[in-house]
Parts: C-alpha cells; sequence; structure tokens
C-alpha cells in the first residue's frame, strides 16, 4: 500500500510540475527573408533559441556578445540548427559604453538593415560594477541597452516597420525607482528588480517617441527559464538550483516563444509599449505604467550615457 502512495504521490506531483511549465507556442509563420536581426546575448539561453527560430524564418541573424570564443560556437550551433548560413556574431559589450558606443559604429557601417532589435543579454542579481561606475546589473540591463537603442534608432526608423523587443521580468514589482540613487548597489536582489522596472519605463517611453513611425516596441518577461544565469555564483548555489530549475523552471526553448511572438506577430504590432506574458499582453501593476516616470527615467539615462 506504501508503495502504491508513493507511486500516486509521484504522478500527481508530475503533473503539477508539467502543468506549471505550461506555455502557449508562437503560432505565427510569417518569413522573416530579407530582414536583418540583432540580438544581445545571443550566444545562449533565450537569446540562442531566439536566434535559431528567426534564422530558421529566413532573417540574417547578428548575435551580439562579448565572448568572442562563446560567440563563434553559437553561430555554429544556430547555423546547423536553423539550416541557416546567414548567421554571424559581433563583439559587444554591455558592461562597456565605449564599446556599446564602438559595435554601433561598426554596425551601422556594415550593416544596411536593421528590423528587429532583441534587447536580451541581462546580469542576474549580482554585486558588482560597470566599466564606467554604474551597478552591473543597471548598467548591463538598462543603460548599455538604451545606449545601443538610441544609437541605432535611425537605422530602424529607416527600415520600418521594425521592432524592438526588450526582455524584462515579472520581479520588476518588487521595487520601485529611486531617482536619488538610480545606481543602487547595495542588495543583488533589489537591484535586479530596479533594472527591469527600467526595462519596462524604457519600453514605454520608446513606444511613445516612435509613435507614427514606424517603429513598435514590446517589454517582454518570458517566464522563469533554465539559462545559465547561475555562472555568476557559487558551485553550491549552481548545484542547488540546477534542482530547482529542472522543476519548476521552463526551458529556454518556450521562454523565447513570446520574444518570437512580439517579433514577428501583426498582432503584437498593435500593442506597441505594451508587456508582454506568454504570448500576449499582460497587465501592469500601475506604478510600472506611470508615464511621468518612464520620461524622467529617460532623461535621466539620456544624461548618464551622455546623449544629453
Amino acid at each position: 500500500m506504501y508503495f502504491l502512495y508513493t507511486i500516486l504521490a509521484s504522478l500527481v506531483s508530475f503533473f503539477i510540475l508539467k502543468w506549471l511549465k505550461k506555455r502557449r507556442y508562437c503560432t505565427d509563420v510569417k518569413r522573416l527573408d530579407g530582414k536583418t536581426v540583432l540580438i544581445t546575448g545571443g550566444n545562449s539561453g533565450v537569446g540562442k533559441e531566439t536566434a535559431v527560430a528567426l534564422a530558421m524564418r529566413g532573417a540574417r541573424v547578428i548575435i551580439a556578445c562579448r565572448d568572442v570564443g562563446k560567440a563563434e560556437k553559437a553561430v555554429r550551433e544556430i547555423k546547423f540548427r536553423s539550416r541557416s548560413l546567414n548567421v554571424l556574431h559581433m563583439e559587444l559589450d554591455l558592461a562597456n559604453l565605449q564599446s556599446v558606443r564602438d559595435f554601433c559604429k561598426s554596425f551601422l557601417q556594415g550593416e544596411k538593415r536593421l528590423d528587429v532589435l532583441v534587447n536580451n543579454a541581462g546580469m542576474p542579481s549580482v554585486l558588482d560594477w560597470t566599466d564606467d561606475g554604474y551597478s552591473m546589473c543597471f548598467g548591463v540591463n538598462h543603460l548599455g541597452h538604451f545606449l545601443l537603442t538610441n544609437l541605432l534608432l535611425p537605422r530602424l526608423k529607416e527600415c520600418a516597420p521594425s521592432r524592438v523587443v526588450t526582455l524584462t521580468c515579472s520581479n520588476y514589482k518588487y521595487q520601485k525607482l529611486d531617482f536619488h540613487d538610480l545606481n543602487y548597489n547595495l542588495l543583488p536582489f533589489f537591484t535586479y528588480c530596479r533594472s527591469k522596472l527600467a526595462n519596462i519605463y524604457f519600453s514605454q517611453e520608446l513606444a511613445h517617441l516612435t509613435e507614427g513611425k514606424g517603429v513598435t516596441c514590446f517589454a517582454v518577461h518570458p517566464g522563469f527559464v533554465q539559462s545559465g544565469w547561475t555562472c555568476h555564483y557559487s558551485i553550491l548555489f549552481r548545484m542547488l538550483m540546477q534542482v530547482i530549475m529542472w522543476m519548476f523552471f521552463l526551458p529556454c526553448e518556450i521562454g523565447a516563444q513570446t520574444v518570437i511572438y512580439c517579433a514577428v506577430s501583426d498582432e503584437a504590432a498593435k500593442h506597441s509599449g505594451g508587456y508582454f506574458v506568454d504570448c500576449r499582453p499582460a497587465t501592469l501593476r500601475p506604478f510600472a505604467r506611470d508615464t511621468g516616470v518612464a520620461k524622467k527615467l529617460w532623461e535621466a539615462s539620456e544624461r548618464l550615457v551622455k546623449l544629453a
């Protein structure tokens, strides 16, 4: 009898976990032939799965990564899985604003099109600093992508209709921005939450500034995925998280579905500035929909990256 109870409990647990991981797939079959897609951090995780999916649809895919060795390995895998040779990488370090400027200069000189920009790269909850003296989370997750998008925006407008997809996280709800201390770097988790909230405000204000100019913008929560973010932590923590991620987190292929959806779907294009979860628009907390805060963050970010 005890054995039967154990089997029953195991089956119930299995189906509960399967239900928790249930997500929608992007069913839009639109092709991207002749389009150019740029994906930051496309060498692993959700970024790599997005690169494979969009390359399969005929896009020219460029992954922007800091580690050249990992990028070259990822390009080979993406080409093999997508059956496309139109995949390449360019070096980019979002923790260094001069690297962002150099990257954009090279990109604009070498590439005539930019149809989809996926701001995917990100840092987890770590206490560290960028080369420019900003907290690693805020500097990479927000400021690096803010500068990158602004420098590439003229090309996006030239290639309209175009899209900007910025990855965020539902953890945004646990913090609010403090404009007296945007560079907050005390508790790692709070720093991360603030950077993800900044991604949402950024997407909203970008949508406002590009309204009527053919550029649509989205903030996407891909879900909690089984990616390599644990590499920044101790071996013991990584071992523990591997078990937790296997039980509760989503495979990267599933996590990428909402990113793919926002990159290709005509239905998604009707919701520029929107926040998407599981291939559909989702509701933000009221404080995350404050247009005044979004505008204030944009202006502060312009000063921090020296665009103003």
